[in-house]
């Protein structure tokens, strides 16, 4: 038996404690963490399957990863579509919308208040394994670029430098006036000055770190403008029905270019419709002549990974997928896998 697969018996018979090296050489990543609030429930590890994605990985030399909620559940980070255990399937909540984040100060308040109280919790959030393998994988020349759907800042506590954000980070706040980028943490000291003694408790925190708060709640919540010149301030995220900037996919598509194998790491892939009903009727004068009911359409999210993969799979190039559940690219895997990213990644030997 060769050493690549001495190692990856060992790791898949149960001793793959993530590269402890990885956490005590980066002193941002701090100890790996792994809840399971928030994830699906799946099937046991298959050993075969779990080889054909070590011989994936061992063929590639410039691998190219795309991840999304599904990685993050295990840090304690809810998604939002996971069957039974996401945000959509528990509760009523649903992200704000970029337009009305815009339109409405009232909206800017309910939103920031909110923000405001969900902030410490989730900004405490550490990487978990599946975090933490991917990093080392970087630092051993494995991977050659990751680009992220998440907007947890989950990656670059993990060590990672060769990372895109594709939907941005809660860590930074964007001045919309200006175009100023400062710490989300600074903003959360301006509140606290502004707001003295100001404090309501809320429910479990979103993947946005938003919570949810009554109108009633919110109504004395103070929001500052930008330091420098006092414009609107927002998450340097991209907001639902928001586009992504044309110069970051455009970056992504290069470092695609140059891989030779794509990797998903807990992303369905897909692209959020919500299903919603008007009535429109047609008059003349006081006589009805026409009442119609129809059922529209509208995208949230509008940029997926999913694009990635179908330019992936043009090139031909390899791809496998570990994701709990069925992704909108299943049909073009070389490799499935539907198990726990912190369980199957750290099992990987990137040789």
């Amino acid at each position: 038996m060769n050493k690549m697969r001495f190692l990856f018996k060992l790791r898949a018979a149960g001793e793959c404690p993530l590269l402890t090296a990885n956490s005590r050489n980066s002193s941002s990543a701090g100890a790996a963490v792994s809840t399971l609030a928030f994830v699906p429930a799946s099937a046991p590890l298959d050993t075969m399957e779990l080889e054909d994605l070590q011989d994936f990985v061992s063929r590639s030399k410039r691998l190219f990863v795309i991840t999304g909620a599904g990685l993050s559940t295990e840090s304690g980070i809810p998604d939002y579509r996971s069957e039974g255990v996401g945000l959509y399937a528990r509760t009523e909540r649903r992200p704000i919308q970029h337009t009305e984040f815009l339109k409405s100060a009232k909206a800017r308040q309910r939103y920031w208040a909110r923000n405001f109280v969900g902030w410490p919790q989730f900004s405490s959030h550490r990487p978990n394994p599946a975090h933490l393998a991917l990093s080392s994988w970087e630092r051993l020349g494995k991977l050659h670029w990751l680009v992220t759907q998440n907007v947890d800042a989950l990656h670059s506590k993990a060590g990672h430098q060769r990372v895109t954000e594709l939907h941005g980070c809660t860590h930074r706040v964007v001045c919309l006036g200006c175009g100023a980028l400062t710490a989300r943490s600074e903003l959360q000291h301006r509140f606290t000055s502004l707001n003295p003694g100001w404090s309501q408790e809320a429910g479990g925190v979103a993947p946005d770190g938003d919570v949810f708060l009554t109108d009633e709640q919110v109504q004395h919540f103070r929001v500052p403008g930008c330091e420098a010149c006092g414009a609107v301030l927002k998450p340097d995220v991209t907001f639902f029905g928001d586009t992504v900037d044309r110069d970051k996919v455009r970056h992504v598509h290069e470092r695609l270019a140059e891989a030779d194998a794509v990797l998903v790491a807990g992303s369905s892939l897909q692209v959020r419709l919500e299903q919603r009903s008007t009535v429109v009727r047609v008059t003349i004068g006081d006589v009805s002549l026409l009442s119609l009911s129809l059922s529209l359409s509208f995208v949230f999210q509008v940029y997926s990974g999913y694009r990635f993969l179908l330019a992936a799979h043009e090139k031909k190039l390899p791809i496998a997928i570990v994701n709990i559940g069925l992704t909108r690219a299943d049909h073009m895997a070389w490799v499935r896998l539907s198990a726990r990213c912190g369980e199957v990644l750290p099992c990987i030997v990137p040789l």
